[in-house]
């Protein structure tokens, strides 16, 4: 995804240089530096690629309902849904809570890492 990429790349631009140098003088490897550094001040941009590409995948249609046309059982639910709705079209209420379900495991994933979530949002945007 090319957002993340982005968002990954402003992330790593924004940490100083002077990090690096400084754990280098002080005799530290590349890895070390890399591993004692740079990934737990990533942490949070991470986490915000990791979540926009886990809400991108929940919501993904089209390229499911290609591949699996043939097997239903294996639908994610954005797919099964629109075959509910189409199933169902008349009883609104089967469809709002349907719909509801669908919405519930998103919802919860975002209030537990909403933190880091916006913290790495606000990190990348932010220039020093």
């Amino acid at each position: 995804n090319g957002y993340n990429i982005f968002l990954l790349r402003q992330f790593f631009m924004s940490i100083p240089r002077e990090l690096d140098e400084a754990a280098t003088i002080d005799g530290a490897g590349p890895l070390r530096v890399f591993f004692q550094i740079i990934l737990p001040q990533s942490v949070p941009a991470l986490t915000a690629a990791a979540l926009f590409h886990f809400f991108f995948a929940w919501n993904h249609f089209f390229e499911p309902l290609v591949y699996l046309a043939g097997n239903p059982d294996k639908f994610p639910i954005t797919v099964g849904l629109t075959a509910f709705n189409n199933l169902y079209s008349q009883q609104t209420n089967l469809i709002q809570a349907a719909s509801l379900i669908s919405a519930v495991i998103p919802l919860l994933v975002f209030f537990f890492a909403q933190r880091v979530f916006l913290q790495g949002i606000v990190f990348t945007g932010v220039d020093k």
